[in-house]
């Protein structure tokens, strides 16, 4: 039972990632229809992500009330009916409105999930379960680029995508029983006793000291506001860059933003495995190498086919950072304060999906889109710094708090 439910569990993320990555695909297109500035997709992005944070913020409650398989069903409902809104909008304004519950039901849907695999499986699937978002992120703008290069228009990607949401929520619905019973087998106890021995590897130099204060969190913080910054801006504006100033065409650039949606899915599925040898310092080091890496790639001034090779390394580089910084948070920060911390940076987290893809719209209307390669660079330049800056600041606190500990023995 538990092996079919965390199947489910997979493809309901499956479902949250597919529109996430679709607006930026068929934008290019359906800017045109709509006769919408440029920076139209960053308002659109903007009350997506601002309804997931509103769901996010109050799903603790729903989910305490109705328990996450019902949420996760009625979420999922709201998402294809959002979908197919976007198929039959008929100007802007319906955009905006269908966006709404669209963003609320992915905010229930990833909390919700989020917090069931971490209390009833062990970490690894923590990885392996974005990496089944990055399936549906891949898969989105793919399906849109078949649909526009078919000569068929955007509002039939939107349909479709829609119609695997209203199958999944059927699938949903006739196994909510399997929600309701315990596993034989639950690996919580594993990760109760992990964090144990984290609890007792970590010292804290004030038991009443404030999450915030503790010395690295807000390092932490900023890292997480530019990984999901550099994550969303590429997702939204990557076919807008490679078509205007590329000159590809929408079909063709929606297909290299779905290699590098590719890149995360593929990075996170390995990553599930290398976590058994590797630490998670050790993965978001070279996550963040390999993302610097691209994002140079994609900077420069060299043929289209090196565009295509740093969309696909920036995307690489960024799959394990995300799942591996959270994971890694007990060990950090302590296991009393992970809980507080793990949602400030869940919050920061979607600030920076919401605000950073809209910001750089604004700036490239003004300017032009040409600016998105150094943006790019500059946002995986500032997360790559307060990584290792945070890492520096945890090291030399666990070398004073080792004197420390030595002196008091002697």
């Amino acid at each position: 039972m538990a092996i079919v439910l965390l199947l489910i569990i997979y493809l309901a993320f499956i479902s949250l990632g597919l529109p996430d990555s679709m607006l930026g695909a068929a934008w290019p297109v359906m800017q045109g229809d709509y006769n919408a500035p440029l920076e139209t997709a960053g308002l659109l992005f903007m009350v997506m992500a601002g309804a997931t944070i509103v769901s996010s913020l109050i799903s603790g409650k729903v989910l305490g009330r109705f328990g996450t398989g019902k949420v996760t069903v009625v979420s999922c409902l709201m998402t294809a009916g959002a979908l197919m809104g976007f198929s039959m909008a008929p100007s802007l304004a319906w955009l905006v409105i269908c966006a709404i519950p669209l963003g609320l039901g992915a905010g229930a849907i990833d909390v919700g999930l989020n917090n069931y695999v971490a209390t009833h499986y062990k970490a690894h699937h923590m990885s392996w379960l974005h990496c089944f978002w990055g399936v549906g992120a891949t898969s989105g703008p793919f399906i849109m680029a078949q649909v526009i290069s078919g000569n068929q228009s955007w509002r039939s990607g939107y349909l479709v995508v829609a119609g695997i949401q209203f199958a999944l929520v059927a699938l949903l619905f006739f196994t909510l029983p399997l929600w309701d019973k315990k596993e034989a087998h639950r690996d919580d106890a594993s990760n109760h006793t992990a964090g144990d021995s984290i609890e007792a590897a970590v010292v804290e130099e004030n038991k009443e000291v404030k999450p915030l204060q503790i010395k690295g969190v807000k390092l932490a913080l900023l890292t997480f506001l530019f990984y999901c910054g550099v994550e969303a801006a590429i997702g939204l504006w990557g076919s807008s860059y490679l078509v205007t100033v590329k000159e590809l065409p929408a079909a063709v650039a929606a297909r290299w933003v779905s290699l590098y949606y590719a890149g995360i899915t593929v990075g996170r599925l390995v990553t599930g495995f290398v976590t058994f040898k590797m630490s998670n310092q050790l993965l978001i080091r070279i996550g963040q190498w390999t993302a610097l890496t691209g994002a140079v790639l994609l900077f420069l001034p060299l043929p289209s086919i090196f565009s295509l090779t740093g969309f696909i390394l920036i995307g690489l580089g960024l799959a394990p950072i995300f799942p591996c910084m959270l994971h890694e948070t007990p060990v950090r920060f302590g296991k009393k304060h992970s809980q507080t911390i793990m949602g400030y940076q869940m919050a920061v987290a979607y600030t920076g999906s919401t605000f950073i893809p809209p910001l750089l719209g604004l700036m490239a209307s003004q300017f032009t889109i040409g600016i998105f390669p150094l943006s790019v660079l500059a946002f995986t330049a500032i997360m790559f710094l307060s990584a290792e800056r945070l890492n520096y600041v945890l090291k030399k606190n666990g070398s004073l708090k080792r004197k420390m500990a030595s002196s008091s023995a002697s």
